[in-house]
């Protein structure tokens, strides 16, 4: 078969066929009396094979190792093909993912691709002081999705704090992506993901607190619910109490069940609910004393009564504090 119609069948191009003759990879079996190359079904087997190997990310160097070394084992290569392909493929996912944040950003012309190039850019940089000034001046200028992914990666506390106030002042989407964030294998991006969502504003980032609410992760747990506490969301007082309790944030927990005891009934709830606690044999004495403590800043009568009956407590330093803070209540 002549050149032509081998590159007619086999899609190669003669100038390609030529190329492989070149290098030793497919040499024509013979010629015609007029001195043209004529290929065998060997040949285009052969040419076949080249062209299947050149599919998987072959050199064309390599393909001649591996077609004409007799010992050549093929997985060692076959390894790094696999290597070099996720490396690629991390690559143009990269280049694809900020393609799509520039393109979101609707942008009116260069100037303004280049402008958000360069935010992005920022934010990835390997300064702590070039990613607050991105995250200060990223409001409205990026997609949220990438302040999202820059929030949840962080740990950088100043840079961090300036990415939640940036988002917290984005558009549309971010309290969504943040709870995705919630799920997370990692516990470092848990947290970030979750305080970044205490401080989004509206309806959909407090639904989303509620959920959070039932995380087996505490530390979620405790951030959802002191956001929720200041939102006046009920549901987050026995988490709240939990935090009392494990003495984490547990100033700003008591703060968060005060500002909840806004009327008789609440009060009484809440102070039935730190009582509960108290009464736990599992509470330790140090527990006991800051669940004492946080009934001060719950009014109404349920808090009083339960003050007055810890003056009789076996804890005298329980005791002492529910003394002290009835001499307070006596004053004001």
């Amino acid at each position: 078969m002549l050149i032509g119609e081998v590159a007619r069948r086999s899609g190669v191009s003669a100038r390609m066929l030529r190329h492989y003759e070149s290098l030793g990879l497919v040499r024509p079996s013979g010629r015609t009396g007029s001195g043209y190359r004529e290929y065998s079904g060997e040949d285009i087997q052969r040419i076949f094979h080249v062209e299947s190997l050149r599919a998987m990310g072959l050199s064309l160097r390599e393909i001649g190792r591996a077609l004409d070394d007799p010992g050549f084992t093929p997985s060692a290569l076959v390894d790094d093909l696999i290597r070099r392909t996720r490396e690629r493929i991390a690559v143009e996912t990269e280049l694809l993912t900020r393609l799509r944040r520039v393109h979101a950003t609707d942008p009116a012309g260069w100037e303004d691709v280049l402008h958000v190039v360069t935010l992005l850019g920022a934010l990835g940089s390997k300064s702590a002081d070039a990613r607050q000034r991105a995250a200060l001046a990223s409001v409205d200028e990026v997609p949220v999705e990438a302040l999202v992914e820059a929030a949840l990666g962080e740990g950088d506390p100043n840079v961090a704090g300036a990415l939640r106030w940036a988002l917290a002042r984005s558009g549309d989407g971010g309290p969504a992506l943040l709870a995705e964030g919630i799920g997370s294998p990692v516990a470092a991006v848990r947290e970030r993901a979750v305080r970044s969502l205490a401080e989004m504003p509206g309806d959909e980032a407090t639904a989303l607190l509620r959920n959070a609410l039932a995380s087996p992760d505490a530390v979620v747990r405790g951030y959802a619910a002191l956001a929720l506490g200041t939102r006046g969301e009920a549901d987050a007082v026995p988490a709240l109490v939990d935090l009392v309790v494990a003495g984490t944030n547990d100033t700003d927990a008591a703060d968060a069940l005060s500002l909840l005891a806004g009327d008789d009934a609440a009060a009484d709830r809440i102070a039935a609910e730190l009582v509960d606690r108290l009464a736990r044999d599992t509470t330790g004495a140090s527990a006991r004393g800051r669940l004492t403590q946080a009934l001060a800043g719950v009014p109404g009568a349920g808090s009083s009564r339960a003050l007055q009956e810890l003056l009789h407590d076996e804890d005298r330093a329980v005791a002492l504090t529910a003394a002290y803070l009835l001499q307070l209540r006596d004053m004001g």
